[in-house]
């Protein structure tokens, strides 16, 4: 009889830990697990602005798929996923096609520049371990070209850094950068007064979500290392030489500058909207068991599943918390319905959130705790590390972990 065939699309927080569950759980014979990704590794995006700000070295942020899968039960394969058909059951990819008895799409975020122009053409994103590296060379190339520019004729637009968004990815790589940006001042004799550090955020505040008092808290601990930020003020164009955002009704600033990281927003991937799955933004309105709408053999995790907080009355964000425990709960499902069982609805367990500031300093709340300073930062790092240790077990996290917890 042939084995059932579960192919997963994606080795992203909610697609690995989808793979990692089923081979817990299933024997050898009672089902192929198929895993496509594109690349060999698999990346912690929650550190992308660490390495994009250079405070970690990008290797540092990936391992590789093959040390946390059994290959015994898992085929991986290497390859670029084209196009999805869920009528016909089959998935396209650079290594040929695919046909699945279940599908799980875990293909992560994109960028979302909502038709901001000049944006994709001169704006980076901190997209994944190769656009981090870029930012990381990029920025400290605007340093070293400064810094051996002939007196008089430098160009100061190399020392702005304008970073679009005011959430949590901007706050954290603005962290970082605050930290990072005395240690290239000092690399190449650059005065720290003439670096500008701009967060523009078109929104009237900070990390929309979190408690104000902590937000202050992170504004005034940002401030302190020279960050500006221009909130309300949307950004309205990229160009070659910087960008230009909206102070008022009819009013308008240029700012100019040769780095612009764009941070003010993800989507879910492309792919899902040339499928018939309904989607908006490319993310999918899940049913409570993780399921495509009308699918009964197709579930989606992670970045490109959309789901309400019936409490708030809010859809839950896309973080990589939700979507470990989105994988924890497909590959229960799948393992159900292939015993006859039914599934059962995911129901988040939040354990809280923390929004580091740089490698010292963080914001959060954890078990409805409001934490600050050293003591959000040492919580941080164990989030990192709990996440490591669910995936790949202590000899992951003992390999890749961060243990500089003071």
């Amino acid at each position: 009889m042939k084995r059932p065939t579960i192919l997963v699309l994606g080795a992203g927080y909610g697609g690995l830990m989808t793979v990692t569950n089923l081979q817990k759980k299933l024997g050898v014979n009672e089902a192929e697990i198929v895993l496509i990704n594109k690349n060999s590794y698999h990346y912690e995006s929650t550190w992308l602005h660490e390495a994009a700000a250079g405070t970690l070295e990008p290797n540092e942020v990936r391992y590789e798929i093959k040390d946390v899968i059994d290959q015994s039960k898992v085929n991986f394969i290497q390859a670029e996923v084209t196009k999805i058909d869920v009528d016909e059951k089959v998935v396209l990819s650079t290594a040929g096609e695919h046909t699945y008895d279940y599908l799980v799409i875990a293909l992560g975020f994109e960028g979302e520049t909502f038709g901001i122009p000049g944006l994709e053409e001169h704006a980076f994103s901190i997209a994944n371990v190769l656009a981090a590296r870029r930012i990381r060379d990029h920025i400290e190339y605007q340093f070293s070209t400064w810094a051996t520019e002939q007196e008089g004729e430098r160009d100061d637009s190399r020392l702005t850094f304008v970073v679009g968004g005011a959430g949590f990815t901007g706050i954290e790589f603005l962290g970082e950068l605050g930290n990072q940006v005395p240690v290239w001042c000092d690399a190449y004799d650059v005065p720290r007064e003439k670096v500008r550090v701009i967060c523009v955020e078109a929104a009237p505040m900070v990390l929309p979500g979190f408690d104000p008092e902590l937000v202050d808290y992170a504004v005034a601990q940002l401030e302190s290392k020279g960050i500006e930020f221009s909130i309300g003020t949307p950004l309205v164009e990229a160009t070659e030489e910087g960008v230009k955002i909206k102070t008022g009704e009819e009013e308008f600033e240029f700012i100019e500058t040769k780095t612009v990281v764009w941070a003010a927003g993800v989507r879910g991937n492309r792919l899902i909207e040339e499928t018939n799955i309904e989607s908006a933004r490319a993310r999918v309105r899940v049913e409570p068991d993780l399921r495509a709408p009308g699918r009964e053999d197709v579930f989606i995790v992670g970045d490109c599943a959309f789901m309400i907080n019936e409490a708030e009355n809010r859809p839950y964000p896309p973080t990589a918390q939700i979507a470990m425990q989105q994988g924890q709960q497909c590959a229960a499902n799948i393992a159900s319905l292939l015993a006859k069982k039914p599934t059962t609805a995911f129901v988040p367990d939040l354990k809280g959130s923390v929004c580091s500031l740089g490698s010292d300093d963080a914001i959060g709340v954890v078990f409805g705790k409001k934490v600050t300073g050293g003591t959000a930062s040492f919580m941080k790092k164990m989030v990192d590390n709990r996440a490591l240790f669910m995936v790949g077990g202590l000899g992951l996290t003992m390999k890749k972990g961060k243990f500089d917890l003071l």
